[in-house]
């Protein structure tokens, strides 16, 4: 048994590093809480800890630009740049004054989201934070994701508690 004696332990080829580690992790962790305590409570639990992390990332960008609150057009410049900087690749589809559209072709959790519906309120509450808490308002709505099986995401942003937003399917955001 055991290895062969010209063999070290850390030249096995391993796929593990921090990053795939950190991935599953997330992944065990939010399939074991919708396990033992269901989707939507799943769902609410992982909410929290994205508006903890959305507080985080927002406080991070207005130190950055030296403000005390991001501007209407900073808003979506920031959302794009923070989920690309943690590997997804997110884009602007459309801007107005109702709402923000955005699309993304790689998810940050990679394959790790698939069948991890939770997993996507990190998302919506991160967007959802930052925006409300920059401008007072916000309702996400993720009418296409990783998770579900769409080819990628669409992730509308209502900045307006419109007759538009109230008929979206997505959470609600209030600012501080």
């Amino acid at each position: 048994g055991g290895l062969p004696m010209d063999t070290k332990v850390r030249d096995l080829v391993i796929d593990l590093d921090r990053d795939l580690f950190l991935r599953n992790l997330l992944r065990e962790l939010a399939g074991t809480l919708e396990d033992v305590v269901g989707f939507d409570e799943a769902s609410g639990f992982i909410s929290v800890v994205g508006r903890h992390i959305g507080e985080w990332i927002d406080a991070s960008y207005r130190t950055a630009v030296g403000q005390d609150k991001l501007r209407a057009d900073q808003i979506p410049t920031v959302l794009v740049d923070l989920k690309n900087r943690i590997n997804g690749d997110f884009y602007l589809i459309s801007i107005d004054d109702e709402r923000i559209v955005l699309g993304n072709r790689r998810c940050p959790f990679e394959g790790q989201v698939k069948d991890r519906n939770s997993l996507c309120m990190m998302t919506s509450n991160v967007l959802g934070t930052i925006t409300a808490d920059n401008l007072g308002y916000a309702k996400v709505a993720l009418q296409e994701t990783i998770a579900r099986g769409d080819p990628g995401c669409r992730i509308v942003i209502h900045l307006n508690d419109s007759e538009e937003a109230r008929k979206d399917d997505g959470n609600e955001y209030f600012g501080l």
